[in-house]
This record gives C-alpha cells, structure tokens and sequence, in this order.
C-alpha cells in the first residue's frame, strides 16, 4: 500500500484562534506534527485554507495544499486535498493508495500509532481504520466518564461496533467506579483515521446519520452506512491541543 499522511490544519478555531500557528517549544504546532509524522508515510502534507498556514509549512520546507474554506470536517478536507496530490501520483494506483488523517493539533502524535493504524491494512477487508487506547485504573473512572472523550466497543476481529461518549458497554450487577475497571477494559478513541481511497471518496458524499448527529461523531456516520472501521491499539497517551490552556499542558510537557 501507498500511504498518504494528510494533516487538516484550519486558521478559524472557536475555542483557539490560529492554534496551528502556536508556538510549542520554539516551533509551530503544526511543523511538530508535520516533523512526527514525516519519515513514517510515503508522501505528507498539511491541507489548509488559509495562507497564513500556508506560508508557514512552505517556510519550514513541507508539502502543503490549499483547500476550500467551505469544509465542515478534517474528512473532507482530506479528500480534497487528495484529489491534488493525486493527479501529481499519477503513477501509483489509488487501489492502492491509503489516505491517513492526521490531526493538525496532536504534536506528540508517535511513530508506533503511526504504524498501528497503517498495519490495520494488513487485513484486505479494512475500509477504514482508527486507534483506541485502553483506559487503566490509574487513569480514573473520571476519565472514562468524560463525554469529551469518546468510547468505543470492538467485536472478536477488533471492529468497532459503536462509539459514545457515554460509558459502554454497561457493567451490570457492579457498581460504577473502579469495580467496572476491574471487569472489563474500556477502550477511550484517539482521533487519527485512515481511509483506503475509493472509501474516502464514498463517505464524503454521505448524508449526515440520525446517530452521528445524537453524539456528535462522525465516524457514527460511516457505521450507519456499513463500513466496516478496524482498530489498532496504542498504549501511548498523546497530548491534543484544543485550548491556549491544553498549549500550555504540552509545553510543561515538552520541558519535562
């Protein structure tokens, strides 16, 4: 397979403005993920639509493609940015080509989730492919509980059979806490995806589902409509950047 490393990177944030133009330890947030990821793909680039960006990853010497400001998710902005890249590779099928979508705030982003997501493709049946991380009992039954961080069951063939920001599945009989920790492991979703192509191209034209708009997740979507999305497992614990506060979280980490 031919793997793609696209990066979703956008100026206009609600919640932090210009985020990927953060500086993170005498570097932008976005060039931290670009330098992560690069080495680990067999073409990256960051997909943008504001120059500014644009001018910042040509300044540290990355790939970059302008998209349209149009997009309401990182997906679509993938494909689009794919479709460019693609007509400059044009000697590589696209069958087999795999898009990997990598968020333009995860600086810490390692090369073993990397090569996770893309061994999932391993299996010729994978459409789709994301990473869970198992939650421990030092991480809390706070962390479980947090709808900001979303839960995902997996079948026999690690398949993802739901996401939910609730806790799933229900322990019954135990009482909520640490003796759920003890009974069963919960998985938390770490929010990198890969697509085989032509499965890239399918789920952008699909309608928004009835479950993806309840929970406000996207991959709901492409379960609804029968996509079979396989899962990796990472036992690393990255640091997303959402906030000026969560920016200052990953500095003291960068300095630790």
């Amino acid at each position: 397979m031919h793997f793609i490393g696209i990066i979703p990177a956008r100026y206009a944030s609600t919640r932090f403005p210009a985020k990927p133009l953060a500086m993170l330890g005498g570097m932008t947030v976005v060039e931290r993920v670009y330098r992560q990821v690069e080495g680990t793909m067999d073409y990256v680039c960051v997909a943008t639509d504001d120059e500014r960006i644009e001018q910042a990853v040509k300044s540290f010497g990355g790939n970059v493609v302008m998209t349209s400001t149009a997009h309401r998710s990182g997906t679509d902005r993938c494909w689009e940015a794919f479709t460019k890249v693609k007509s400059e590779k044009r000697e590589v099928n696209s069958d087999e080509m795999v898009v990997v979508n990598i968020q333009g705030d995860e600086p810490f982003i390692q090369h073993s989730q990397l090569a996770a997501i893309k061994a999932c493709f391993d299996d010729p049946t994978t459409d789709i492919a994301t990473l869970v991380k198992p939650f421990t009992e030092a991480d809390g039954w706070a962390a479980v509980q947090n709808p900001n961080s979303p839960k995902v069951v997996v079948n026999a063939r690690m398949e993802a059979l739901y996401f939910s920001r609730s806790v799933i599945p229900y322990i019954r009989g135990a009482e909520q806490g640490a003796e759920w920790l003890q009974r069963h492991t919960f998985y938390k979703h770490i929010g990198l995806y890969a697509y085989r192509a032509n499965v890239l191209r399918e789920i952008t034209q699909l309608p928004q589902s009835s479950l993806e708009l309840a929970e406000s997740l996207e991959q709901l979507r492409w379960l609804e409509n029968g996509y079979k999305i396989k899962v990796g497992v990472s036992d690393v614990e990255t640091i997303g950047i959402d906030t000026p506060e969560d920016l200052a979280r990953a500095e003291a980490f960068l300095n630790s």
